[in-house]
């Protein structure tokens, strides 16, 4: 069974502080620093691109997970790995040619991942799945933080348990969307290895604790409710 691993979402995080936000997530015990590049197109927000990225990597310590929710990601791929992107995770509606995507990040020394908004069916993603380090589940739309985990996405999570199993695939399976002390132990049950969190981290007076909590997790386990 794979160690859980807990990615905080910097959306989240007091941008104004960003490095204080940085080296709290690292003390709590984080594994990796999930950041969310959204362009105004293939999700109508927007939030940073490589400059931001290049930031953080100046002071972190921890991989960066950078999740790519932008038109035709091949664009810019070089852009993200020269900020020092360790992980770059696209998703499979925004590429024109998904295997062209896939094969210019691994060039760039990058592992690969591609994830899928709540509507795709995970089908869309299969001829892929010996391509990638990481599959990332969408349990929301994508675009916001803020809103509410959708437990039938955790199919997707089953499957990819599955299809890993079935044919000997090495890849993670991580999900993004909703995740708290509430969702956390039914995602973990269908399959997920990294858990996403935003707000349920950076908002929990008890950081380190549900840090620990969440790496706790194993299939069948709860996390202990809130005081």
């Amino acid at each position: 069974m794979r160690r859980i691993q807990v990615a905080p979402s910097l959306l989240s995080s007091n941008f104004a502080r960003l490095e204080d936000e940085v080296r709290r997530v690292e003390r709590a015990g984080a594994d990796l620093l999930h950041l969310d590049v959204m362009d105004g197109q293939f999700v109508p927000n927007i939030t940073f691109g490589p400059v931001v990225i290049s930031a953080v990597k100046r002071v972190a310590k921890l991989p960066l997970d950078v999740h790519l929710m932008i038109e035709e990601p091949l664009r810019y791929v070089r852009e993200f790995a020269n900020a020092g992107a360790d992980h770059l995770i696209v998703h499979v509606e925004a590429c024109r040619d998904v295997v062209a995507t896939l094969d210019a990040i691994h060039a760039q020394g990058v592992a690969a991942g591609i994830s899928l908004r709540p509507g795709t069916p995970f089908e869309a993603i299969e001829e892929y799945l010996d391509r990638v380090a990481t599959v990332l589940v969408m349990t929301v739309e994508p675009g916001f933080g803020g809103q509410a985990y959708r437990p039938e996405q955790e199919a997707k999570l089953r499957r990819a348990r599955e299809l890993r199993e079935l044919h000997g695939f090495e890849y993670d399976i991580e999900v993004d969307g909703g995740i708290s002390r509430a969702t956390a132990a039914s995602s973990v049950a269908a399959g997920a290895e990294i858990l996403v969190a935003g707000s349920a981290l950076f908002g929990d007076p008890d950081l380190e604790g549900l840090i620990r909590d969440f790496h706790s997790l194993r299939v069948g386990a709860e996390l202990r409710p809130e005081a």
